[in-house]
């Protein structure tokens, strides 16, 4: 049973993302990106109170630089539809557990303890992971 409402073209869509954010992190990495995902369409605070879908978290205006990339732009393999699947069934996988941003600091770069007032909650090869306090965001902890 599916954690959040969604269409096929909304599982192809998130499977897309999660290619283009995180192909060069494997398996795990695009599992975290979607697990970011998931936790916006659930956050009812912060930035993402007007976001209810995998589509509009998607497009939300300047949140996934992955839209622009060419990976974005053509169809999920099998593999990457199973892993969208597997976030939209509830699997979740730390550092993403409660986290609603993400980052690459660049290479070498250590992650920031804090990025735009969020806690870290840990790194996963490039990309380090931010969540909300639990005070603040009582609906993905």
């Amino acid at each position: 049973m599916a954690i959040v409402r969604y269409n096929s073209k909304e599982k192809e869509l998130l499977a897309r993302i999660m290619r283009a954010e995180a192909i060069g992190e494997g398996n795990m990495g695009m599992l975290l990106v979607g697990n970011v995902v998931i936790n916006r369409v659930l956050a009812d605070c912060l930035s993402f109170r007007s976001v209810n879908s995998v589509t509009d978290v998607i497009y939300q205006a300047n949140q996934f630089s992955g839209i622009n990339n060419q990976a974005f732009f053509s169809n999920p393999t099998t593999a990457e539809v199973r892993l969208a699947e597997k976030v939209l069934k509830g699997e979740y996988f730390f550092p993403a557990t409660n986290a609603l941003w993400f980052y690459a600091p660049g290479v070498g770069a250590n992650c920031s303890s804090v990025w735009y007032e969020q806690a870290l909650a840990g790194r996963y090869k490039s990309h380090c992971f931010y969540m909300p306090d639990s005070s603040v965001c009582k609906s993905i902890h």
